[in-house]
């Protein structure tokens, strides 16, 4: 990670287009996980797939890693590491946030970030918002289809990335 392949130039745009990128994985990911229905976060597409339950504890996983890998820059799990198993559907969307609200902290301060922000994107983050959409796609299967929606026009802000989210603008089926 020490390479400067690896290590661009870090910026207070550089940080804000991050936090960016943490408010629309709360934006999206919100939507996805409010109204889910009784029973969803057991759901199985198939024999061999992950439920959602799964599917929002590894996301949790992963928002908690990407904070420490904000403050402590190792790419690695640490060793004593264990994924948490999936809670009730309540307790792993309050986790969800709660990371969230860790990992916005943490590029927020004022100490240099130890994982670069586009490694950061490209790993852990982008790894979250394909889970969302993961999520979304079993919520239609699970026949309860979260509405599409004109995301340009989507109030999104850096920082907010707890469940309270503006109103979506321009929905559609």
């Amino acid at each position: 990670m020490g390479s400067s392949a690896f290590a661009p130039e870090e910026s207070a745009g550089v940080r804000h287009l991050l936090r960016h990128m943490l408010a629309t994985l709360a934006y999206r990911g919100g939507k996805v996980l409010r109204g889910a229905p009784e029973g969803f976060s057991g759901f199985r597409a198939g024999e061999r797939t992950r439920t959602p339950g799964q599917i929002l504890a590894h996301i949790g996983d992963l928002l908690e890693w990407s904070a420490r890998l904000v403050v402590n820059g190792s790419e690695t799990w640490r060793a004593d590491w264990r994924p948490v198993p999936p809670q009730n559907w309540d307790q792993d969307v309050a986790r969800f946030f709660a990371a969230l609200q860790a990992l916005d902290d943490s590029v927020q301060a004022s100490q240099p970030l130890r994982t670069p922000a586009n490694i950061l994107f490209q790993g852990p983050i982008s790894d979250a918002l394909t889970h969302v959409g993961q999520l979304a796609m079993l919520r239609r299967l699970a026949g309860s289809p979260v509405k599409s929606e004109t995301m340009i026009l989507s109030e999104i802000v850096a920082g907010r990335v707890g469940p309270d989210q503006a109103a979506a603008k321009r929905e559609f089926d």
